[in-house]
């Protein structure tokens, strides 16, 4: 970091470059290893964001996916309605996946250091050198959010290789593949909550996808 102002963060320049397999499974090492490292809770101390959009970060020791439904699922859910991006039917239909969240979420892990907001987008490709995280919404999660979001958008380039790569360094558990669509249930409505009913199938999807696997 250069300068941190009110207004302004100045980070060093990285020159963009292009993935290749062999840096995308390095880049699944080091994502297992930044989850590896922990979080005190679900949650963080600092105020959350998304984007634009507030995000609940009040810390829980509790299990995650009350704190997932509570912390990320329901604002989104109610912020998209409240903007017309899901119509009243839609609404209860994601609902009740919220109030059956225990049926989809396998088995309990503790909170691991996710990045939070990890779409393709928020990957930087550098000439020479790492892939780096930017833009993150930093909190203590679950793991498989932040590899479930890589697959949203188009997918980041040789996704198999970046979950190769985090496999050897922390073994998802079985039936994380099912889980999926769960996962990525949270950055879907932050985008029908700030961009509208353009991502509407998308979230509908989610939890059809979800509830039938």
């Amino acid at each position: 970091m250069i300068a941190a102002l009110p207004g302004m963060l100045a980070l060093e320049w990285v020159d963009p470059g292009r993935p290749t397999a062999a840096r995308a499974r390095d880049f699944g090492r080091g994502l297992a290893a930044l989850h590896r490292t922990g979080a005190p809770a679900f949650g963080a101390t600092w105020p959350g964001y998304i984007g634009a959009l507030p995000m609940p970060n009040d810390p829980s020791t509790g299990a995650w996916p009350a704190w997932f439904a509570t912390a990320r699922l329901e604002p989104f859910l109610r912020r998209s309605a409240d903007r017309g991006a899901l119509s009243a039917a839609d609404v209860p239909a994601v609902g009740r996946q919220l109030d059956t969240i225990d049926g989809y979420s396998g088995p309990a892990e503790p909170p691991a250091r996710i990045h939070g907001d990890l779409w393709p987008g928020n990957v930087l490709w550098s000439a020479a050198g790492p892939a780096y995280l930017i833009d993150p919404a930093a909190h203590g999660g679950h793991r498989e959010t932040d590899l479930a979001t890589l697959a949203l958008f188009g997918g980041a380039p040789h996704l198999d290789q970046i979950i190769g790569g985090y496999q050897e360094v922390w073994p998802l558990p079985t039936g994380w593949r099912d889980r999926v669509p769960l996962h990525q249930l949270h950055l879907l409505l932050v985008h029908t909550a700030m961009f509208g009913a353009a991502y509407r199938e998308a979230v509908l999807s989610a939890v059809r996808d979800t509830v039938n696997r």
